[in-house]
């Protein structure tokens, strides 16, 4: 998997797809959508799912659908390698050389990076990483496909303080990246801590590049961190993991809706045991919902995975979003383009999905789709285990599942 992706060109990856349907297919247009996406950097199984997932998708559109109101997605994704400079580049490409319809941006740095570029040429952005900062003002432009990694800090610390046992207030610590996605949850989180009576003992930060936690973990081992609640990709959890049984520590780790990939659970094996946990707000396998079900139709038409993934799934569900505000903007605009692709995104009103995301809602001043979460435990077989219902956080009260 890795090994194909790398032999991909950095310039283009994907252009389109071509099936027996498509070839016979009369358009009436091409929609073209541009993805930038970390192929080859750090943390790339992440993003190579996320490329599937969005693939997978549009191929579904283009040859069972017939197209996006008769429309062929025409898809480019190029590889940044998690480059933020690599990433503007593109994004000015995409938008002046390439003049795409609707684009996407992989990580929170590039998403912050790109805005004043997709703004200055009214090009729609859906970002992939949920990164709050991307929605500060002006919004214009900017999209992100459900709640942000505030909401995951609330989320995460408001369930372990429901957990918690004891008089004194939980300890936890932070342990993240030391870029703009691993930092996106430490203000929130000394922000939840202080209303949810939470003691944020310690935060450590290390880089992508990093080759184990040994030092990070002994520190929140050292401050007495009952919980630890990680912001970084798969394979840093994995060395979390190790690191915390060098040392002999044991508490319960959780982690935004990033945790996971395919990967995870085979480099896991044996170290995942009952101890991740993530906020994740989307459907799984044992909610049996009609978006769920779409889903496990999809991937196994198109094989690129074999369960169920969240890298996988937020490729499809910006998919989903990006198709739903094609057809909206034929609907309304009799055009599909970047400006009535963007004007149509800012119609939706609980636009809902089957149930494999929280229902999305996008205005003029409010692009951040949903405030909706969820607690769930990862386990080694690759499946996931609902400990909480949906709920808002900090505007209703969690429930806890037994």
């Amino acid at each position: 998997m890795r090994r194909g992706f790398a032999c991909l060109s950095v310039l283009v990856v994907i252009v389109g797809f071509i099936g027996l349907s498509v070839a016979t297919q009369v358009w009436a247009k091409d929609i073209k959508v541009g993805a930038i996406i970390n192929l080859t950097g750090p943390a790339s199984t992440w993003g190579q799912f996320h490329a599937k997932g969005l693939q997978d998708y549009f191929r579904y559109v283009n040859e069972v659908k017939g197209g996006a109101a008769g429309n062929k997605v025409d898809l480019t994704i190029v590889d940044h390698a998690y480059k933020v400079p690599e990433a503007v580049k593109f994004a000015k490409k995409f938008c002046t050389e390439d003049k795409m319809d609707i684009i996407a941006t992989w990580d929170a740095g590039s998403g912050i990076m790109a805005k004043p570029i997709i703004q200055e040429y009214k090009v729609p952005n859906i970002n992939f990483s949920t990164y709050q900062g991307i929605l500060k003002p002006p919004v214009d432009y900017a999209y992100l496909p459900f709640g942000a990694y505030d909401m995951d800090s609330y989320a995460v610390l408001e369930y372990i303080r429901a957990i918690h046992k004891g008089k004194e207030p939980p300890r936890v610590g932070l342990l993240t990246y030391n870029n703009a996605y691993g930092k996106s949850i430490h203000d929130p989180s000394k922000a939840a801590a202080q209303k949810l009576n939470v003691n944020i003992v310690a935060i450590e930060e290390f880089p992508p590049t990093a080759l184990d936690l040994n030092t990070e973990l002994l520190r929140l081992k050292n401050k007495k961190a009952e919980y630890i609640f990680m912001q970084c990709l798969p394979s840093a959890i994995i060395m979390a993991f190790q690191s915390a049984d060098r040392i002999k520590y044991k508490v319960p780790f959780f982690g935004t809706w990033t945790s996971t990939d395919p990967e995870f659970f085979v480099r896991g094996k044996g170290l995942i045991r009952d101890r991740m946990h993530m906020q994740f707000p989307g459907g799984l396998p044992v909610d049996g919902t009609p978006g769920i079900k779409f889903l496990e139709e999809q991937y196994t038409r198109y094989k690129s995975v074999s369960k169920f993934d969240a890298s996988y799934w937020e490729g499809t569900i910006i998919g989903m979003i990006m198709e739903r505000a094609f057809e909206r903007a034929h609907e309304k605009f009799g055009e599909i383009n970047s400006q009535t692709i963007n004007q149509a995104l800012e119609t939706f009103n609980r636009e809902h999905f089957g149930g494999l995301v929280p229902d999305v809602t996008y205005t003029k001043t409010d692009h951040s789709a949903s405030w909706i979460a969820r607690i769930v435990k990862i386990n080694e077989d690759q499946t996931f285990t609902p400990l909480s219902t949906f709920w808002a956080p900090g505007k209703e009260k969690v429930e806890i599942l037994k």
